[in-house]
């Protein structure tokens, strides 16, 4: 096992522009974990008074600094800016503005232009986009992994369970797989829309009901394939329960097939959350999004930076998924694999 590991493994190096994308995305991916310390309005540390301070984890009452107010200090407020430095000092992240946070102080009408302090300039709403793409990047990757994921088990476990028994199980599942994955799943999102609020958890759920399909068909001919093996009827011979024939001899040759499409469901899942936030039906209101963006690069023509911003950065990642995903079926691919080893 291990000697085929490293042969998948020469053979996904050798697809240059998957594992290069693979480094590239996970470069991407890490940085925007930590958005927080990169596009904030708030100091990533304070001196004040010779104690120590760190917004970014801890909310802090103005009356910290020496305010007035009981209330979390407003550090871009100028008044609260002059009684820090006044007794120490702030160290700011790159972008002085997290998603939310709206240019009050500027003099140009939003959306605003690129600027220095606004790399990517502003959105209709006064808020910077360079933050919003970091933070937009990261919930929609992250809401991809999840659903990729969890849909992912669902569908093995599933098409495990209809190939393995066959019969009775495998011909009820199939119909019911038929009528489930024909129902119009945007339209439920639609209605579901004006009676619950969307929010990010809602969205999984919603999505997972009906993603988990994807996979079943694949595992399925796997397991209807490997049941009648000789190894496997002399692990029943055995004694050995169902369970364990399932997932430790034949579901290792069906993860073969799951694993190469991860990266395309990856991909797919990216797309649909951008597709229901374009149209108003995804995350929150104000909820860093590149639909969102998009949507936005649409009503305002005049601002063409919030388009191609959003569409520069899902071409991309979407791209990179892509790239990655064909890699990965090639590593999975024997016959790639042999002609390497005759080589």
């Amino acid at each position: 096992m291990q000697e085929v590991s490293k042969k998948r493994i020469a053979v996904f190096k050798a697809n240059k522009r998957g594992y290069w994308s693979l480094w590239i995305f996970s470069f991407l991916f890490i940085v925007s974990l930590f958005s927080e310390f990169i596009a904030n309005d708030k100091p990533l540390f304070i001196s004040y008074k010779g104690a120590y301070h760190f917004p970014v984890f801890k909310s802090y009452s103005e009356k910290v600094f020496g305010g007035d107010f009981e209330s979390e200090a407003d550090y871009r407020d100028p008044y609260v800016q002059t009684l820090i430095e006044k007794n120490g000092f702030m160290i700011w992240p790159f972008i002085k503005y997290s998603y939310h946070t709206i240019k009050m102080d500027s003099s140009l009408s939003f959306p605003s232009p690129a600027s220095s302090e606004n790399i990517l300039g502003t959105d209709d709403q006064g808020r910077d986009v360079f933050a919003r793409v970091l933070y937009g990047f990261r919930i929609s990757v992250l809401f991809g992994l999840a659903l990729t994921i969890l849909s992912s088990m669902i569908g093995v476990v599933a098409g495990a369970m209809q190939g393995y028994y066959g019969g009775k199980v495998d011909l009820y599942g199939q119909r019911f797989i038929e009528i489930w994955s024909g129902l119009p799943t945007l339209y439920l999102l639609i209605i579901l829309a004006n009676y619950i609020q969307p929010t990010f958890w809602w969205l999984l759920g919603l999505l997972l009901l009906f993603s988990w399909t994807g996979l079943v068909g694949l595992v399925r001919a796997e397991f209807l394939r490997a049941r009648n093996f000789e190894y496997i009827k002399a692990a029943r011979a055995l004694g050995q329960s169902d369970r364990m024939i399932m997932f430790r001899h034949i579901l290792p040759n069906a993860l073969v097939a799951t694993v190469t499409f991860m990266p395309f469901i990856l991909s797919g899942s990216i797309t649909t959350l951008t597709s229901l936030d374009f149209l108003g039906f995804g995350l929150p209101a104000g909820s860093p999004s590149l639909g969102e963006l998009l949507a936005q690069g649409k009503e305002n023509i005049q601002a063409p930076w919030l388009g191609i911003s959003a569409f520069v950065v899902l071409s991309v990642l979407l791209s990179l998924l892509v790239f990655i995903g064909e890699a990965f079926r090639d590593a999975m691919d024997p016959n790639i694999a042999q002609s390497m080893e005759i080589k």
